[in-house]
């Protein structure tokens, strides 16, 4: 059966953008602002050397909060596609959750409501779970929130969190820590996704 490698999108595979002037920190949104996260494209290329198929899911709910829009999102997510593709990394699906249970005045009011794709809910995984017959024991959610993880847990996959060092929230986890009552940790843990790779390769 298929293994399935899905991945988030930011934080994860590309850095957030940082608008020093402002003081404002974004999700990319327009092909320019992609920029691969150091190890990113290493250890996505050595899961789909391993024999894994690979996808993306990931939340942006921006449209719905009126931040930008959704032909925004879309056009960032081709390019990034394109550029993963060039690069030697094929990415069979993508799934993006546009969807905001509360929204904003401005955003879109199709995409304003509650919904099953949005992690931590396991919508998106279970699609893309799915739709290739993939084995879920298998199978891996790899992502830098514990949104991420929970997402993963809920469908039946193992799980790895990629963060950096300034990610003190998460810093526990450096030292085998509790993250706290009712939180789930991931299966594996590493600051880059090449370093999470080689670990998921040598089972964990």
């Amino acid at each position: 059966m298929t293994r399935l490698a899905i991945f988030d999108r930011d934080a994860t595979i590309i850095d957030v953008v940082r608008d020093e002037e402002l003081g404002a920190i974004s999700v990319a949104f327009h092909p320019d602002q992609l920029k691969f996260l150091d190890g990113a494209v290493e250890g996505m290329r050595a899961l789909q050397d391993a024999g894994f198929v690979l996808a993306i899911a990931t939340n942006q709910p921006a449209p719905a909060k009126g931040q930008f829009s959704a032909r925004a999102v879309a056009r960032t997510n081709e390019a990034l596609l394109r550029r993963l593709a060039d690069m030697g990394v094929t990415v069979a699906a993508l799934e993006a959750c546009m969807h905001h249970p509360e929204g904003a005045t401005a955003g879109d009011p199709g995409l304003i409501r509650s919904c099953d794709c949005r992690k931590p809910k396991p919508g998106m995984l279970n699609s893309l779970l799915d739709r290739y017959g993939a084995d879920r024991g298998r199978s891996w959610m790899i992502g830098d929130s514990m949104g991420d993880v929970e997402a993963g847990r809920a469908a039946g996959v193992n799980t790895a969190l990629v963060f950096l060092p300034n990610r003190c929230e998460l810093c526990p986890l450096r030292y085998g820590v509790p993250l706290g009552a009712g939180a789930v940790t991931p299966d594996i843990h590493g600051v880059t996704l090449a370093e999470l790779a080689k670990r998921i390769l040598r089972g964990g």
